[in-house]
């Protein structure tokens, strides 16, 4: 049998174990008188899990990714934060959270709203080309029409640290040009500012992976120089010239910029221990570019349907945890959202949470099945989650294992919501199908689908739209959310048990990390 697993409170064992020995001969009296067993939670827990993967279907979710879908539709066909399409969502299941019984809260904060207004990078000499760049969040815009200037390229080092420091710009002079510089070693709003330091009028950095590059320089503030962002493609062909002589080109990439308020929904069980809170979120918001179908609306209305199938298997809300379910805003523009929640948390709120499971993107059409690699094992990016995210790992690889898939790891990179959290030392984890990264060829023999194709082609794009949905991954991951919500409504006390040490570094998945969200000024 498992006991609950209480974060932070230390004081209250050693008292309640204080208190037990002083007890132990009222017990010993007591013990000749026929008591009923007190019930397990573990048994509890594993008895709803299994009740909720029955209820909670991708059939459920659809409807309200249909639904997500037809609010875009009537609103300028977009859910972003600040724009009436994520007001709309946000009511939509908060509306349903309530009649279903939760605590529901709108957690209303600042932000500054953000929308592009031109992204247009064209070669002048030595001839004319155009080429796709997109506008880096809180960029400083050019003047309507662009900037023309000569591209000078900062040389790319051998440790991947290619404009970071002053030293890297001064193989060039860079003033009243625009700096060219590779992704890497440091956030995108350094590199800009790096390049503004230098002299440089505006900013191109482009990928060191294959696609597109969609990033953000983390808050108006950051911007100093217009920053967009180029392919591995395009960047490499543009250095390559720059390298045989001189290079002209216009930029323009415009921004709107306006502060803005957004809701944050967050639904609670009325019962349940407040003092062991398990929590499950998503990000509600899109891009503006489009409704956000995958991105994320999936994850959302997964988060959505285990909570409203928990409200009809547990009426009597009997589990004995706190369960809270968050719809975050705001997170395509840095995580703001979820970073306004923690940031408000007492530290004693925070000792409260047990843990904190996290789905963005679990529906992408051309999907992998990654689980956030909370013991490191793999090797890749970033350290270990927090004491315990190694356990919430083991849990939902052993779930899919048990369902007949096969997952792998994928990076704490920072760049979805669970990154505040892990900031604050709380447990996490979750699931995510892959964005712009490339699926290979290993993984297309384990999933199936197309190798050398990004997991999702529309990422950020209009077209991530209800057809932009594999029903099999919103399914698979449906299960997933149920599957835990069960457990920890019931029993966290897995998250001190001993786990493998899994390992899924230089197989398929292992570079599960290259999703590249890219919601926070990332390198």
């Amino acid at each position: 049998m498992h006991a609950p697993h209480h974060r932070g409170r230390k004081r209250r064992v050693i008292a309640a174990a204080a208190a037990a020995s002083l007890a132990g001969p009222l017990l010993l009296v007591a013990s000749a008188t026929p008591a009923s067993a007190a019930p397990d939670p573990g048994k509890k827990g594993e008895q709803l899990a299994r009740k909720l993967v029955r209820q909670t279907s991708a059939e459920g979710a659809m409807m309200h990714l249909r639904a997500f879908q037809q609010i875009a539709k009537l609103k300028d066909g977009n859910r972003a934060a600040g724009a009436e399409g994520h007001t709309w969502s946000a009511k939509y299941a908060g509306t349903l959270l309530d009649l279903a019984g939760y605590k529901v809260t709108y957690q209303h904060f600042d932000f500054v709203y953000t929308e592009t207004l031109a992204e247009r990078l064209t070669v002048l000499t030595p001839e004319r080309a155009e080429l796709p760049i997109k506008v880096m969040t809180y960029t400083r815009s050019t003047p309507e029409g662009g900037t023309e200037a000569a591209v000078a390229a900062v040389p790319v080092d051998a440790d991947g640290t290619t404009g970071c420091t002053a030293e890297d710009f001064a193989s060039d002079d860079f003033t009243g040009k625009i700096a060219l510089i590779q992704r890497g070693g440091c956030t995108f709003a350094e590199k800009q500012a790096a390049a503004a330091d230098a002299g440089a009028v505006g900013a191109i950095i482009y990928n060191n992976v294959d696609g597109e590059l969609n990033g953000t320089l983390g808050d108006a503030a950051a911007g100093r120089i217009p920053t967009g962002g180029l392919s591995k493609e395009h960047g490499e062909a543009l250095a390559a010239k720059v390298a045989q002589g001189t290079v002209t080109v216009n930029l323009e990439v415009r921004e709107l910029q306006e502060t803005r308020t957004t809701p944050n929904v967050i639904a609670e069980t009325r019962g349940g221990d407040p003092d062991n809170v398990v929590m499950f979120g998503a990000h509600l918001d899109s891009v503006t570019e489009g409704p956000g179908i995958n991105d994320n609306a999936s994850g959302s209305a997964g988060i959505l349907e285990a909570a409203l199938q928990l409200a009809k298997a547990d009426k009597k809300g009997k589990h004995t945890n706190k369960v809270r379910f968050a719809l975050w805003s705001a997170e395509e523009l840095g995580l703001q959202g979820a970073e306004h929640y923690v940031a408000n948390l007492s530290q004693a709120e925070r000792d409260k949470i047990a843990l904190y499971l996290n789905f963005d993107m679990i529906a992408s059409p051309n999907y992998g099945l990654f689980v956030y690699d909370g013991d490191d094992s793999d090797g890749v990016g970033a350290g270990p989650g927090p004491e315990g995210s190694a356990q919430l790992e083991h849990a939902i690889n052993t779930f899919m294992r048990s369902q007949g898939h096969e997952p792998r790891g994928t990076d704490f990179t920072g760049r979805s919501d669970y990154g505040p959290f892990i900031e604050v030392g709380i447990p996490s984890g979750g699931t995510f199908t892959g964005a712009e990264g490339v699926k290979t060829a290993e993984e297309a023999a384990l999933w199936g689908g197309k190798a050398g194709a990004a997991y999702d082609e529309c990422y950020h794009l209009k077209c991530d739209d209800l057809g932009n949905v594999s029903v099999k991954a919103l399914d698979i991951n449906v299960d997933v959310i149920a599957n835990a919500v069960g457990t920890y409504a019931w029993d966290t006390g897995s998250l001190d048990d001993e786990v493998p040490f899994e390992s899924t570094k230089g197989t398929a998945g292992s570079g599960g990390g290259l999703h590249d969200h890219d919601h926070r000024p990332t390198s």
